[in-house]
This record gives structure tokens, C-alpha cells and sequence, in this order.
């Protein structure tokens, strides 16, 4: 049973992943610009009506130059959760779901340094929802409540932080620790505080290796979505490892 979650995990997280590079492509465009309509060869992303979501697409119509990049993290996101949570927990179930929106919000931070809010603010009300349904069913091993209050925290944390220095959080990341910190506050306070802290230091790690290296100065910015989100699946993963259902 243990092997074939994993096994489902890292295949769901594969598909799931196969959609990402073209939403991606989509929605790497700067904050006064309308989203991508079309591929680089000039096909259409999507249909109408059919908002940022499209399918994978056709070869010709890649529109990243690493088309196996995304489902092979998402795969990997979601096997390394499965294989944390040990058993057919209901909020694995979530977890798996949110994995291809975190992958997706990733690549297009590093690209054009934005967390869209089409992204984030859906997953702010869908990742509370979603804890909402999994405290419901058997075997849970989290508290909603919890959940509930981790992401009036964070975002709450976040969002002074931001103030206090505009240059070094944005507004994206502020909406973004809401979602994070419902799901790192599903398995308690200690969790939250680690996925957190995790997401600082490597973005700390990362920004001081770039001063080093000379590639940036200390007032140049870099996308700290990525950080926030691996710091949260660290901490999920930690979490979801030791709670006990």
C-alpha cells in the first residue's frame, strides 16, 4: 500500500504537471500587461472563456524551453508528501491538489518576479475549503482550526513585513502566505513556524550566494515565491511525517 501511493502520487503529479508550462507561459507577463493569447508560433492557448488553464498543447506550440521540468517537480512534490504522510490520509488529497498550482505560481515568479492573483487568491479561499471537507472524514490528522488561524498569521505576518519593507516582499507574496499558511497551520503551530522559517533562510542562502558569486547586490531582488512554497512543502513534509492521526 505504501508503495503504490507513492507510485500514484508521482503519477497523478506527472500529469498534473503537463499542464503547468503553457498556464505558465500564459501568465509570465508584467503586471500592466494582458495574459499571453497566443503560443509562440501563434496558435491559441486557450479557448474562450476558458480563463489561464489550457491543455499541454502540441510540441510545435512549446512554450518553454524545459517542457518535462514542471510535471517531473510536481511528481516529485507530491511522491515526497505521499511517502511523508504514510497512508491514504484525506489531506493528502489536497496536498496533491495544490502541488500543480505551486509549481505553476514557481515558474512564473522566477520568470517575471509576480505571484498573479488569479493564482493566489483562488487557492487563499480553496486551501481553507479544501482542509474544511478533509477535517470532515476519517483518518485526518490536522486541526482546521489551526489551518484557519495559520493563514490569518502568516498572511498577517507577511503582510506587516511587507510594509515595514516594500522593496523586500510584494503584495503576491503576501497573498500567497495566506494558502501557505493555512496548509503548514493544519498540523500545528510548530510546523507553521519551521515551513516559515525554512522559506527565509533559503532565500537568504540563495540571495547571499548571488552577492558572492557577484551575479547581485544587496539591494537586488529576487523571486521569493519559490522559496516560500519549498519552505512550505519542508515543513508539510515534516508535519505530515510526524502527526499522528
Amino acid at each position: 500500500m505504501y508503495a503504490t501511493l507513492i507510485v500514484v502520487a508521482a503519477l497523478w503529479g506527472a500529469a498534473a504537471g503537463l499542464f503547468v508550462p503553457r498556464a505558465a507561459y500564459r501568465l509570465s507577463v508584467e503586471p500592466e500587461e494582458p495574459w499571453r493569447e497566443r503560443c509562440p508560433d501563434g496558435h491559441p492557448l486557450v479557448g474562450p472563456g476558458r480563463g489561464w488553464l489550457g491543455a499541454p498543447g502540441r510540441r510545435a506550440c512549446a512554450t518553454t524551453t524545459s517542457p518535462l521540468l514542471a510535471p517531473l517537480l510536481t511528481a516529485a512534490a507530491c511522491a515526497v508528501l505521499a511517502a511523508a504522510t504514510g497512508g491514504p490520509r484525506p489531506e493528502l488529497v489536497v496536498w496533491w491538489l495544490c502541488a500543480p498550482f505551486a509549481v505553476l505560481l514557481a515558474c512564473v515568479d522566477v520568470r517575471v518576479h509576480r505571484l498573479p492573483d488569479g493564482v493566489t487568491l483562488p487557492l487563499a479561499a480553496a486551501v481553507p475549503l479544501l482542509l474544511g471537507g478533509a477535517a470532515l472524514l476519517p483518518y485526518g490528522a490536522g486541526s482546521w482550526t489551526h489551518a484557519l488561524l495559520g493563514g490569518l498569521v502568516l498572511g498577517g505576518a507577511y503582510g506587516v513585513l511587507a510594509l515595514i519593507n516594500p522593496g523586500g516582499l510584494g503584495l503576491g507574496d503576501v497573498k500567497l502566505a495566506l494558502p501557505l499558511g493555512a496548509a503548514l497551520g493544519w498540523y500545528g503551530w510548530g510546523v507553521l513556524f519551521l515551513g516559515a522559517f525554512a522559506g527565509f533562510l533559503l532565500g537568504a542562502v540563495y540571495g547571499f550566494g548571488l552577492v558572492l558569486l557577484r551575479r547581485a547586490d544587496r539591494s537586488s531582488a529576487i523571486p521569493f515565491g519559490p522559496f516560500m512554497l519549498t519552505g512550505g512543502l519542508l515543513g508539510l513534509a515534516l508535519g505530515a511525517f510526524t502527526a499522528v492521526p
